[in-house]
């Protein structure tokens, strides 16, 4: 006791220090926590560039058309005039041609003839025909497909369950989506696609692999946009990894559909 009286001065910032080491290890090194706390997330389904959206589909991947319709051109008036042919005279007032100036009569009667038929043909070439038939045009949103799928395994001591698919919209774009999904929470989990199988040897999964990004949550539905250059031949498997302790948490092989 004498000893440590005489030491106290030394102990009590010893003790500090190594009360704060073990602080460090277990929360931010080994995460033993995070085995009692699960990161739970509810992501919907992803929304593609080309406005697609993978939670809205359903039987029907096609949005209702949308009809535009070419309104009938409304018929030309007869004459350019807008009116009836323009009369000479009347029968209260015609003009005796036969008489004195009669000829001159006459000559002003055939040019205003020859207008009115130039009128008349005008018109008739100014009508375009017209259809009563609506033209329909159709936009369709991108139909969404499942191109690979398979299911979570556990691995090791950690367990695993849920599926893992990959959509497309027919453009280069590709999510990896996993629905019911549920694994152990640990520390510095990402996803990796990788060039093995899901039940190989754990000391594959980081010689050949895809990082997708750190996983959004250990229970739940999430997404992950795969790289338009990704061959899904190839990396034809998705891991929980541990990146911290090199450690796989679960794996699914993913099939073509």
């Amino acid at each position: 006791m004498q000893w440590v009286r005489r030491n106290l001065k030394f102990l009590i910032p010893a003790g500090v220090v190594l009360a704060g080491i073990g602080i460090y290890l277990f929360f931010f090194v080994f995460a033993f926590h995070l085995m009692f706390i699960d990161d739970e997330v509810d992501e919907a389904g992803p929304v593609f560039d080309s406005g697609a959206d993978a939670s809205a589909q359903g039987a029907a991947s096609v949005s209702p058309d949308e009809v535009v319709v070419v309104e009938e051109t409304p018929a030309a008036d007869a004459a350019t005039t807008g009116g009836d042919e323009a009369v000479i005279g009347t029968d209260e007032n015609k003009i005796d041609k036969s008489g004195p100036g009669g000829e001159v009569q006459a000559s002003l009667d055939a040019v205003a003839e020859a207008t009115s038929e130039a009128a008349d043909e005008t018109a008739n070439d100014d009508v375009s025909p017209t259809t009563e038939t609506p033209v329909a045009t159709a936009s369709a949103e991108a139909q969404i497909a499942t191109l690979v799928e398979g299911s979570f395994i556990p691995r090791g001591r950690y367990s695993g369950e849920g599926r893992a698919f990959v959509l497309n919209d027919g453009s280069e774009q590709r999510f990896l989506r996993f629905e019911d999904f549920a694994t152990d929470n640990g520390p510095d989990l990402n996803v990796y696609l990788v060039n093995s199988e899901a039940n190989a040897d754990e000391g594959t999964f980081d010689d050949d692999f895809i990082d997708l990004g750190d996983l959004q949550g250990n229970i739940g539905n999430q997404n992950y946009e795969i790289p338009a250059e990704v061959d899904l031949a190839v990396y034809d498997t998705v891991v929980v990894w541990c990146v911290r302790f090199g450690s796989a948490f679960t794996a699914a092989d993913l099939l073509p559909v």
